[in-house]
């Protein structure tokens, strides 16, 4: 285990996380929060001590680095950011205790948007900024900023191959240029693009300039903080329109937009995922407004709750403009299955993707024709091409530690005593990044009641779902810190 490279990763993500968090810092100044100020100015002294024994304890480091290192570092990166983006919170007191500023903070960062805050309009602007500039951060990954931006080693000896693997959502990795770090540096392109145009429509619908940089940040990362108490409810059916759009965009794996720059339109048209994932959100949509349309007036009212409850689950984002725990049982089950599907694999979105739904349906129904012909000889394909057997064995792997993780999850916050549809929708909501779920987590509600237990396993599943399991398995596990 090349210990010193890790910890040099290490330094680097939480210099770039303390200059991520300076816009913030300067908000509270130009607001005129002094108390809130001194929490940055505090978290910023203990970031930089930690940044400078880091690297004087990790220099000469050794410039080799392979996949268990690139597990390890990224479980730890996103653990430590999470332990110090937390600080201006706690510090500030508007969150005064250290677990509910960590859920807070890393629900920000795994794009999840579950809250411990009853009403978000009492928090401070500077604060708010952060909050809702995690989920952009989070959103594509602060490693692959990282990679886009800041070439570790001048040979890069495997380091943006192995961290881009290890962080990136998604059954595989696909290069879109022949170099890792090129990659990295178009999908940040292409996303820096999507949320400077999704603020423009929010401002051209009549958001206020503060309200439009933060609603874009949490649709880009599909996070869903929002600044007002009520989340997307109050704003006008445009904006509604817009956020329900771009939710949909960003859950879009980002190769097909790089795909759409060269216009290769027959790849795109003919990608098994991005169809099932448009037929899902079509036709839970039309039975959603199907569902509702008694319980509001118009159809075209039941059109636009229905599709963006629809979107903003789908896409893991959490926004709200209703509240949809009061809809009819059959909308809260469909609800309820798109929480566990996700969105598109190399999207901002969280859950177990369409990608991997799709192909775990491919190899279910492989086995059963085995069953009836044992001598068959059957590959599974993808959008025409052969999906290599060991991406099929990892993905089946993934069910069964996500299957496990999620009963266990379920058991251990069940001691809390709320309703089984509260802790089932909640750990799936948390596990699946989504954020709101149903009963006592629901949309116009939060998750301040839980005990630290229960909020200490939720932010282990918030954690392992944004980085699809594996980085945080592997980082507990005892034979990674094994010699042998």
């Amino acid at each position: 285990m090349n210990y010193k490279m890790i910890g040099r990763i290490l330094a680097l993500i939480l210099a770039i996380e303390a200059i991520l968090m300076l816009p913030a810092f300067i908000l509270t100044m130009v607001d005129g929060e002094p108390f809130v100020s001194r929490a940055f100015r505090l978290t910023f002294y203990i970031m930089i001590i930690v940044i400078v024994l880091l690297m004087f304890l990790c220099r000469n480091a050794r410039m080799k680095f392979y996949a268990r290192e690139g597990l390890v570092c990224v479980g730890l990166c996103w653990i430590v950011m999470s332990l110090t983006g937390c600080l201006p919170f706690f510090f500030s007191r508007q969150i005064p205790h250290y677990v509910d500023a960590l859920f807070e903070i890393v629900s920000g960062f795994t794009t999840t948007g579950a809250s411990i805050i009853s009403n978000v309009e009492v928090i401070s602007r500077g604060l708010l900024y952060w909050r809702s500039f995690s989920h952009w951060i989070g959103g594509m990954g602060v490693l692959i900023f990282l990679l886009a931006l800041i070439p570790i080693s001048g040979k890069n000896h495997g380091f943006t191959l192995h961290l881009m693997r290890a962080e990136s959502p998604g059954p595989d990795v696909g290069k879109l240029m022949p170099r890792m770090r090129e990659t990295a540096l178009i999908l940040y392109i292409i996303y820096v693009a999507l949320t400077v145009l999704d603020t423009i429509f929010l401002l051209l619908g009549g958001m206020p300039f503060f309200d439009s940089i933060c609603t874009a940040f949490g649709t880009a990362g599909t996070g869903g903080f929002g600044v007002r108490a009520d989340s997307l409810a109050s704003y006008s059916p445009y904006l509604q329109w817009v956020t329900t759009v771009f939710m949909m965009l960003f859950g879009v794996n980002f190769n097909m937009y790089y795909l759409l720059i060269l216009r290769n339109f027959k790849i795109i048209l003919k990608d098994g995922e991005l169809k099932l994932y448009l037929g899902f959100f079509l036709g839970s949509t039309l039975l959603i407004t199907l569902n509702i349309f008694r319980l509001y007036p118009g159809i075209f009212v039941s059109l636009r709750h229905a599709a963006f409850q629809v979107a903003t689950v789908m896409t893991t984002t959490g926004y709200a403009t209703a509240d949809f725990d009061r809809w009819p049982v059959f909308s809260k089950t469909i609800l309820l299955c798109l929480m566990v599907s996700g969105a598109c694999a190399g999207s901002t979105g969280g859950g177990m993707k369409w990608a991997r739904v799709s192909l775990l349906y491919k190899a279910m129904r492989r086995n059963l024709r085995k069953l009836l012909y044992p001598r068959r000889v059957e590959v599974i394909r993808m959008n025409g091409a052969v999906v290599d057997e060991r991406i099929v064995d990892n993905t089946m792997a993934y069910l069964a530690v996500y299957c496990l993780i999620a009963v266990g999850s379920f058991l251990i916050i069940s001691l809390d005593g709320f309703s089984v549809e509260t802790n089932l929708s909640g750990m799936l909501a948390c596990f699946n990044n989504i954020g709101p779920g149903l009963g006592e987590v629901g949309p116009t509600l939060n998750y301040e009641n839980y005990s630290v237990l229960s909020k200490l396993v939720l932010i282990f599943d918030m954690l392992a779902g944004r980085l699809e399991i594996f980085p945080i398995i592997v980082l507990f596990s005892g034979s990674t810190w094994n010699r042998k």
